[in-house]
């Protein structure tokens, strides 16, 4: 039997799944190599009988553009009890490739080490999707995925912000991004949007859903008193992973629970309840601004990839193959800025709790400067213009960062 290499994707999607899949079966086909996909990731490939797919030169070719997966995708972790050699013997297989984030990563490394100990000599090469561009890779490349998760977004957020102009009206926006706000941050800045909030920004204070409402307010009025009767505010999901629990509870807003007690925030939209406090919050000011939401989220996940990641994901692919031939294993491919392919290992990323801490947006960076003063915002200056506020200083940016002007 030929020597056989297997793929299999964990996690979510992002735009160059395909492209990946697609140069690793192309190498290694070219080299008179085996290749297959498991569809289902870990959940397939210890399966009784796992469902793969065959690769050939023409599937392989005709998937490199498209976006999605060609291979299913799961999310499931196999517990240690669930691992078994029959799938690499039967297939003959040398090396695992797997493509998803740090979850997917470290349950590879747990599975060779599995392999190791029962004298199977499977090699495994990880490669690292996000379009969320919070892993620390060299020269702080960005994730496969991500420019074309973003392209996309502004995209949508051209239109949405062309119809605020338009309606002369406000849109409330929520993107994308667990703990780090690349994504938002890239779509608002693109777009002109005059307010952007993400996670990154609260360094000096405690996130709370009233400081988020009156952000967007505080650009609301302002634009107001420049004679301008719409926009857009684009929020971070990722503001919700870092506000208390119970404040999320108590906000009025009916959420189903899971097992644990948890508000399932995957049900519901974040532009709707930051719209619907918003315009609570409008109400109680007895200020008539009209706001609409709109979720950016899974309509970002399988777009097309843009060229930016067609180059990178080929290059991650054929970089593979490079890493196989040099013996390379339990290391993730990384590329840095001139295109040069080199290994990484998880004990590089990891902290000393074992974990991967998330690359965020680096608010001191001048990039991130210049674009927050680029936003509409009340300051104190302003606060003469605003004879209708009763507290103006509440809708003071700084002061509800505590930044200095």
């Amino acid at each position: 039997m030929k020597p056989t290499i297997a793929i299999l994707c964990g996690g979510g999607p992002a735009p160059g799944i395909n492209t990946v899949i697609s140069s690793v079966a192309k190498i290694f086909l070219k080299d008179n190599y085996r290749v297959i996909g498991v569809h289902e990731g870990y959940k397939g490939l210890f399966a009784a009988e796992p469902e793969i797919k065959e690769f050939d030169f023409d599937h392989a070719d005709r998937i490199f553009s498209r976006g999605g997966s060609t291979l299913i995708m799961s999310r499931h972790k196999p517990k240690d009890h669930e691992f078994s050699t029959k799938f690499f013997v039967d297939n003959n297989v040398k090396l695992l490739v797997t493509i998803g984030g740090d979850d997917t990563a470290s349950t590879a490394n747990r599975i060779s080490k599995f392999l190791n100990g029962h004298d199977l000599d499977v090699k495994n090469i990880h490669v690292p999707k996000t379009i969320d561009n919070d892993l620390p890779l060299p020269d702080r490349n960005p994730t496969f995925g991500f420019h074309s998760a973003k392209d996309e977004g502004v995209k949508i957020g051209n239109t949405v912000y062309e119809d605020a102009r338009t309606s002369q009206n406000w849109f409330v926006i929520s993107t994308m991004g667990r703990s780090a706000g690349h994504l938002a941050f890239g779509i608002a800045t693109a777009c002109h949007f005059p307010m952007l909030i993400i996670p990154e920004m609260f360094y000096n204070t405690k996130p709370t859903l009233d400081k988020i409402v009156n952000l967007i307010i505080s650009s609301m009025i302002k634009r107001r008193i420049r004679g301008i009767n719409y926009g857009v505010a684009l929020v971070s999901e990722g503001v919700f992973h870092v506000i208390d629990e119970e404040e999320i509870k108590r906000c009025g807003i009916r959420f189903t629970y899971d097992d644990h007690g948890h508000p399932e925030l995957g049900n519901v939209s974040k532009s709707h309840i930051f719209n619907v406090l918003t315009q609570e919050r409008l109400k109680e000011l007895d200020i008539k601004i009209k706001s609409r939401p709109v979720e950016m989220g899974y309509e970002l996940r399988c777009c097309r990839p843009i060229g930016f990641d067609l180059t990178l994901c080929t290059l991650l692919g054929i970089g593979v193959k490079k890493l196989y031939d040099n013996g390379m294993s339990g290391c993730i491919v990384s590329s840095n800025s001139k295109g040069d392919i080199s290994p990484m290992f998880l004990s590089e990323m990891e902290d000393e709790m074992g974990k991967i801490p998330p690359r965020l947006v680096d608010m001191d960076s001048e990039i991130s400067k210049l674009c927050f003063q680029n936003l509409h915002f009340l300051t104190e200056a302003d606060f003469g213009e605003v004879p209708f506020l009763e507290s103006p200083e509440e809708f003071d940016f700084f002061k509800i960062l505590e930044w200095e002007e």
